[in-house]
């Protein structure tokens, strides 16, 4: 079968691997010059199947005012006359709930811990490299009130049988050396072994390379100028290098597929929220993080990536403003040089911001439109680069008619 994949961040490329793996004719599209250089270029860099949370939960509300007037606040909302930006806030809102929030987590974990195996399994096959570590994800929390909140999460890893450890400050530097000059500056954390870390861009641009080599064909620089559909199936796509036709099609354009969706006639609730993200240069490796660092306080997360530190975080709601704004970098700053002081030249980082693809109630949206020939990969928010290897094989597999090794139908675009 041939098919047609729109974008080449990391949910485009995954899912070209796993449709070649299962034999197809794989053709990806993509307006940029190489792969992953949008949202998956700086993103915080974390693999954490156990951090798999909805952003909408019981308190958020409260919480968001609270985070809006703070200095170092990790929420900024820009209003704009935008109905589809107001749309998805109501929903949202409508998602925090406690019962709301205990299903969707439950609809997130699976789906982010399969991923974590598919790119185990994907790494030993093809000995991929891309300054991954497989030390766990540290969530640090400045407070006893945060310490004391934890009790739905860790109901819910127990439930699916998440490894965690609930530690206090000495258990926290145990893990996590750097922290020990900093130690009153926390009381305790949430570690999860099992969750790892990489450069999501370089773990793409080396997967295209792979892909390549099995036959996949790239088009970069590339713009989609029309879908056309014809007897209520996708019948090409109109772009900028001419008419691009397969027997399948695949949205995995992120931030942007909703507007291709609403196009089409079936809205998906898709909405981009932009992160930022500083990546500094380490000259105190003793001083940096070992793995990745989540400051609950700030909802900022500090990763080791080599012989760098990736800080990233930050939710602005501005539709798809890509301006760079320098009181975010502030923000990112003050995280990483209040818990790892002396670690890294943050004069010399580099500041990048991104628009990751949001639904309101946290899943992603993975399998078959109301078209019978295009699929939709999209909607992972701040988890594509948790949730891409195992997204990308449900795809495939549901593609090729085969039933996925988990249970997915609660990921669709009508659920």
């Amino acid at each position: 079968m041939k098919v047609l994949v729109l974008g080449s961040g990391v949910i485009g490329v995954t899912s070209a691997w796993y449709l070649a793996e299962a034999g197809h004719e794989v053709t990806v599209l993509d307006r940029q010059q190489g792969p992953a250089l949008e949202t998956s270029f700086a993103n915080a860099g974390e693999v954490s199947p156990g951090y798999s949370s909805p952003w909408a939960g019981p308190g958020v509300p409260i919480k968001a005012v609270k985070w809006l007037l703070m200095k170092y606040g990790p929420l900024v909302i820009r209003p704009a006359l935008d109905p589809h930006m107001w749309s998805w806030l109501l929903k949202m809102l409508a998602n925090c709930t406690a019962s709301r929030y205990a299903v969707n987590k439950s609809r997130m974990v699976p789906i982010a811990e399969y991923s974590r195996d598919v790119l185990k399994a994907l790494r030993a096959s093809t000995g991929i490299a891309y300054d991954q570590r497989e030390q766990g994800t540290l969530q640090l929390f400045r407070t006893q009130k945060q310490l004391d909140g934890i009790g739905g999460d860790v109901e819910v890893l127990r439930q699916y049988g998440v490894p965690f450890e609930v530690l206090d400050p000495a258990g926290c530097i145990a893990v996590e050396p750097g922290l020990a000059s900093v130690r009153e500056k926390f009381v305790g954390g949430l570690r999860l072994p099992g969750d790892e870390t990489g450069d999501c861009q370089l773990f793409t641009s080396r997967l295209a390379k792979l892909c390549e080599e099995r036959g996949v064909k790239f088009e970069y620089g590339v713009t989609v100028n029309a879908i056309r559909t014809e007897a209520g199936r996708i019948a090409g796509v109109s772009t900028s290098a001419g008419e691009r036709k397969a027997d399948a099609y695949v949205m995995a354009m992120g931030s942007y597929s909703p507007k291709w969706m609403r196009r089409l006639g079936q809205p998906i609730a898709v909405y981009p929220i932009k992160g930022y993200s500083i990546t500094v240069p380490i000259t105190d490796a003793e001083k940096a993080p070992v793995s990745t660092v989540m400051d609950e306080t700030y909802k900022v997360a500090i990763t080791r990536l080599g012989d760098r530190i990736r800080v990233g975080g930050t939710a602005e709601i501005s539709g798809y403003d890509l301006r760079l704004h320098e009181s975010r970098r502030k923000t990112l700053e003050h995280s990483v040089t209040d818990l790892f002081p002396g670690s890294g030249d943050v004069a010399a980082a580099s500041f990048w911001c991104g628009l990751r693809p949001m639904t309101p109630d946290g899943p992603p949206i993975i399998g078959a439109s109301k078209y019978p020939n295009l699929y939709l990969n999209t909607g992972h928010g701040t988890l594509g680069w948790t949730m891409a290897c195992g997204s990308g094989r449900v795809l495939a597999d549901i593609i090729s008619g085969r039933k996925p090794d988990i249970d997915v139908r609660e990921l669709g675009p009508d659920c």
